[in-house]
């Protein structure tokens, strides 16, 4: 058995040199060709070998048994069978050999004999050497790079070249009498009388399919009848899944074929290894290879007049297979003969494969692996949602047998019969059709077109007749127990989690993982949950829209119209999922910023009292009208006023000035109920409302409200502005004089009294304006509004002749003149006043006159105060004042001035004295400290006498002086 392989001559260099260096000097590797040939023989193997036509030395391996079939794995490896059961893995390299240890065969189904296929299989080899049977062979092919297939009894396992099994095993009804391989399929000969087929009573006997498991049929197949080919049978079986494929009987339709049960037939493959280095087992599947198959008569006579016939079975192309696997449901089929043929890189047909099986998944109850594949490729998250019932997607819901449509598939018609789960197969069934492999045999192709579909395979047959749960694999006498029998048999039942939980579940998952992907998309458009207002609701787009919204797209790509669809269809799922099996988690998702569709949940949210999440909503949502509206309409129901009015004025505080209409709207039945409680409305420290506006509602309402409210701005807010505080004034100055009107006397005390402490501790008013709306008998208003507009005189006339207090008199003089203690012309004025009365009649105001100059004699002018003091005032009268004046300042300064002059001239005097006084110095004259004569040394002169010494003796003698003067 040959076999050619090529590898790379080694490059002369080697490490040690930059990566530059070696670049400049590499050579173009020289590929070499090598075959090799095993050739088996007695207990032994010849390998021959080739290098590059260049014949290398031969090797012998002896061998505990004598091989009867070899098959490559790989250029180092190869599988011998020893007999139809024994297999051992050689190693070309060093010559070892590896025992295939497999199991125990499985019996299978009752043959036309009536016995097992299984019944005599331990003796087969036994059998075929002692009646010599030519046709039995071993069953040994390869199906891959380091794998083949071997036949013990009636399966066939995977070998890997360590000879271990792996993957599926392949079932046949009986041993095999010849296996080829055209990948990705495995090809069968099975002798006459051993596939058994299903013959129904209104079929014709040309509609074969394979047998399922009769334990797991129904009882409604008992009406059919199980017989068997009598005629080889060529098996196709897919190396994908190890699953049937397709069953076709020999003779061929419209094939003249004397007598089909006495031919026998052999398989035919091309050569389906690699001469390159470089290629790959995948590279042969670029073009479907083919199949040829040799049919020739067991009688001479018949052999010898018709002779062989060579039949060739042509694939169709790749993607007309997957596309007759697609469009008959079979999308795991499809995308692993996709993925086997083209790879598993991305393309338009794998993603819609991928999308179809998920919903094939989903439909079977696989939530968790359907809602991976959606998330995996960014499916469009409106068609996810339809896949649920209507109290999750709403409008969106689509029913079981348009899922496929919706996601771009074709309807199979199996979906479009059985129109619900129980008739539809799931996503790992091997639903087979009649596409995948086609027949042409000489010249004619209609000769050889087989009338024999794919056959279900027994997983898809399985799970179209059984169900999802593990009670359907138990006998029905304990299956269909209800739950009282259950209970009295004394078993606890375990917690048992329904699909609708599961998908729920899952549902959950896949929503809240879009929305922070969602968000942050939308983030980058600067858009965010507060701004649904302005972007068209869900409830206004078609759902046909919403399915056509792009899937397999990034995010970043996605218009802001598009991206704002996909997070109202996001949300509104998930809130109207979590209102069926979650509904604690209402609550936090409505105080959080979402997306969710108003009009799709109120009214289920209304029926269930969830109405603080329907609040928040609302208010999420800027439908604040509907939100205050559902507040009052629950403030019937408390008895409290707190409660009644509370929630209402928390929510009125919260909104902005863009929608003062509205709360001045619905502050109103709150003003109504309790005004003190609806004032707090207005008193918001999270939004700042137009404080004239305000005003301007509250004076309408009530005029005292809206001066709390301007006492509120001054105060708190520290408001300066003069408009607010001349409507403050005017407020108080009307609510004063209505009072009045309808003898309210403790009222209008009240407020007057803040009108005059208003005007007269504030400066931010306009007085002159103030003052033309004041009544003539507001005396004290009035006089206060003069003195803020300088005219203090009349201001002074008003506390004195009209009023009568002078002690207010005076503490306006006080507030209008400097607080130091001088003449002021204020005070002079009030003494005037007193003193020279400006009106008719006027009352003895002398007491007051003396009382003001005994009292504020500092601040009046004595002169002008002497000559205004009537001519029979005692001086005893005004005798404090008399001192005080004689005590002025003025005068000390006089006096001290002169006292100051006359000190300085003595001293100047007494110093031109001191500075006449001269020294005579002579060379005898000796110093009355050290006795030593002065001569030319520097010398100090000691006062009052003139005492003279040297300079260094100057402090011993001024100590001597003072000694003797102190003495």
């Amino acid at each position: 058995m040959p076999r050619q392989r090529t590898k790379p001559a080694e490059s002369p260099l080697s490490g040690g040199f930059s990566d530059e260096i070696e670049r400049e000097h590499e050579l173009i590797p020289i590929p070499t060709m090598v075959t090799t040939l095993i050739v088996g023989c007695r207990r032994k193997v010849v390998l021959y070998t080739w290098k590059d036509g260049e014949a290398q030395e031969v090797k012998e391996t002896p061998l505990p048994h004598s091989p009867r079939a070899i098959a490559f794995l790989d250029p180092s490896h190869a599988c011998f069978a020893y007999s139809l059961t024994d297999y051992a893995i050689f190693s070309l390299e060093d010559s070892t050999v590896v025992d295939v240890t497999l199991p125990a065969p499985v019996p299978t189904a009752p043959s036309s004999t009536g016995l097992g296929m299984g019944t005599f299989s331990g003796l087969s080899s036994y059998m075929s050497l002692g009646l010599g049977g030519k046709g039995a062979k071993p069953g040994l092919t390869r199906i891959g790079d380091g794998e083949v297939v071997v036949v013990k009894e009636n399966q066939g396992f995977i070998i890997d070249a360590d000879a271990k099994m792996k993957g599926n095993s392949i079932t046949w009804s009986t041993q095999p009498e010849e296996i080829a391989f055209v990948n990705p399929y495995i090809f069968s000969i099975l002798p006459p009388g051993t596939v058994p087929v299903t013959v129904e009573s209104s079929s014709s006997a040309s509609n074969i399919s394979l047998p399922t498991n009769s334990s797991s049929l129904p009882q409604e197949a008992a009406q059919t009848q199980q017989t068997f080919i009598q005629a080889p049978v060529l098996q196709i079986i897919s190396s994908i899944n190890m699953l049937p494929v397709q069953t076709i009987a020999f003779p061929f339709p419209q094939a003249a074929v004397a007598n089909a049960t006495n031919s026998s037939l052999r398989l035919l493959t091309v050569n389906i290894g690699s001469t390159h280095p470089s290629a790959t087992f995948a590279t042969t599947l670029e073009i479907p290879s083919h199949l040829f198959l040799i049919s020739t008569p067991l009688d001479r006579t018949l052999a010898t007049s018709e002779g062989t016939s060579v039949w060739k079975f042509a694939m169709r192309d790749w993607d007309t297979q997957i596309d007759e696997l697609v469009s008959q449901a079979s999308y795991a089929e499809a995308l692993a003969l996709l993925d086997h043929v083209h790879g598993s890189s991305p393309s338009p047909k794998r993603t819609l494969i991928l999308a179809l099986n998920a919903v094939s998944q989903f439909r079977c109850g696989k939530y968790d692996d359907a809602i991976n594949t959606f998330l995996d490729l960014d499916v469009n998250p409106a068609k996810v949602v339809a896949l649920f019932p209507n109290k999750v997607a709403g409008r969106l819901a689509v029913k079981q047998e348009d899922w496929v449509a919706l996601f771009g598939g074709p309807v199979s018609q199996s979906t479009e019969q059985s129109g619900g789960v129980n008739g539809t197969e799931d996503a790992m069934s091997t639903k087979s059709t009649d596409g995948g492999i086609k027949d042409t045999a000489g010249a004619s192709k209609d000769k050889l077109q087989v009338a024999i579909s794919r056959s279900p395979s027994p997983a898809g047959s399985l799970r179209a007749r059984t169900k999802t749960t593990f009670g359907s694999l138990l006998p029905s006498s304990m299956a269909f127990k209800d739950d009282d029998v259950a209970s009295l048999s004394g078993k606890k039942k375990g917690k048992v989690v329904d699909n609708a939980t599961r998908s729920l579940e899952t549902l959950w998952r896949y929503l809240t993982s879009l929305r922070p992907k969602l968000a942050g998309a939308l983030a980058s458009h600067q858009i965010t949950p507060s701004q649904s207002h302005l972007f068209p609701t869900l409830s206004s787009t078609s759902p046909t829209a919403l399915y056509a919204l792009p899937s397999g797209v990034s995010l970043t790509d996605l218009t802001k119209d598009e991206l704002v669809k996909r997070a109202q269809i996001v949300d509104t799922a998930l809130f109207k999922s979590y209102l069926i099996g979650r509904p604690s988690m209402l609550g936090p998702l409505c105080r959080l910023p979402n997306w969710c569709e108003v009009e799709e949940v109120e009214e289920e949210l209304r029926a269930r009292d969830k109405h603080a999440e329907l609040v928040f909503l609302y208010n999420g949502r800027k439908m604040h009208a509907k939100a205050l509206k559902l507040l009052q309409q629950l403030s019937e129901n408390e008895g409290d006023m707190r409660d009644k009015l509370g929630p209402s004025i928390s929510y009125l505080q919260k909104l902005g000035p863009e929608y003062l209409d509205q709360i001045f709207e619905s502050a109103r039945w709150v003003f109504e109920q309790d005004r003190d409680m609806a004032f707090q409305i207005f008193t918001s420290d999270d939004v700042e409302l137009p404080r004239g506006l305000v005003t301007d509602y509250l004076k309408k309402f009530d005029p005292q409200v809206a001066a709390r409210y301007l006492e509120y701005l001054i105060d708190e807010k520290e408001e300066r502005s003069a408009s607010f505080h001349d409507r403050l004034a005017e407020l108080y100055l009307g609510i004063t004089m209505t009072a009045r009107k309808k003898g309210d006397e403790g009222k209008r005390a009240e407020v007057y009294a803040k009108l005059l402490k208003f005007i007269d501790t504030t400066e931010h008013y306009q007085p002159d304006r103030l003052y033309g709306l004041l009544s003539e008998d507001l005396y004290e208003a009035r006089a206060i509004l003069l003195g803020r507009m300088e005219r203090h005189e009349h201001a002074l006339e008003l506390y004195v002749y009209k009023l009568g207090d002078f002690a207010k008199a005076e503490e306006h003089c006080k507030r209008t003149s400097s607080s130091a203690p001088t003449p002021s012309p204020i005070f002079l004025t009030l003494l005037k006043l007193y003193l020279r009365p400006t009106i008719p009649n006027p009352p003895n105001l002398l007491s007051p006159a003396l009382s003001l100059i005994s009292r504020h004699s500092a601040r009046l002018d004595p002169i002008e105060t002497l000559q205004l003091l009537p001519p029979l005032v005692n001086a005893q009268d005004v005798r404090p004042f008399l001192v005080q004046s004689l005590r002025a300042p003025v005068f000390d300064n006089c006096v001290v001035r002169e006292v100051s002059l006359a000190r300085k001239e003595g001293v100047e005097m007494h110093l031109m004295k001191l500075e006449s006084m001269r020294i005579k110095m002579t060379d005898s004259r000796i110093c009355p400290q050290c006795h030593k004569r002065l001569g030319n040394s520097v010398i100090a002169v000691h006062a009052p006498r003139g005492e003279v010494t040297h300079y260094q003796c100057r402090e011993a003698f001024a100590r001597k002086l003072n000694a003797v003067r102190q003495g």
